[in-house]
């Protein structure tokens, strides 16, 4: 019986880690869709809206952030950079009184464009969390953060050097 119960839980993680699969899949499509929309390049949409959200969440983005946000060099980071601000789709300030210290913002007309397209889902999102306790989302909000914090760990560990494999130096 309590090998069932197991088999049943690990049933159960198994279909939720395929369910969040499935979100991040949706997620990269819309994603590639108001990139289409707005006429840009996926990584350009993708460093915007990170940009957007950063502004709206009241912490800013710095180029380096950034470039760990959208997993690209410094380098690339800084050509997307100069391509977005050209464009009028972002700025750079330095607001700190450490002047070294730069700012990204989006231009007026991103917010408007993003809330545009992605304002009808967040009004379906935000109807079918409704249907939640509060305490739920809670329980779900720790939960999601305890995968994120997993996944940071595991993708930074794969950062430093991996040992060479015996089969490697053979």
């Amino acid at each position: 019986m309590e090998e069932a119960v197991r088999d049943g839980v690990a049933e159960q993680r198994e279909r939720l880690m395929e369910s969040l699969r499935i979100y991040g899949g949706h997620y990269a499509e819309l994603s590639r869709r108001f990139a289409t929309w707005l006429g840009l390049h996926s990584t350009d949409a993708t460093a915007v809206l990170e940009i957007a959200a950063a502004e709206e969440r009241g912490t800013p983005l710095s180029p380096a952030r950034l470039s760990e946000r959208i997993a690209l060099s410094t380098g690339a980071t800084t050509a997307l950079l100069n391509r977005l601000e050209a464009a009028g789709h972002i700025t750079r300030a330095r607001e700190h009184s450490d002047r070294r210290i730069v700012t990204l913002r989006s231009g007026g007309h991103i917010q408007e464009r993003a809330d545009e397209f992605f304002g009808p889902l967040a009004h379906r999102l935000d109807a079918t969390m409704s249907h939640y306790p509060p305490q739920f989302l809670e329980q779900f909000e720790a939960f999601v953060a305890d995968l994120n914090t997993t996944m940071e760990r595991h993708l930074s560990e794969q950062d430093s050097p991996a040992p060479r494999s015996p089969r490697a130096t053979a």
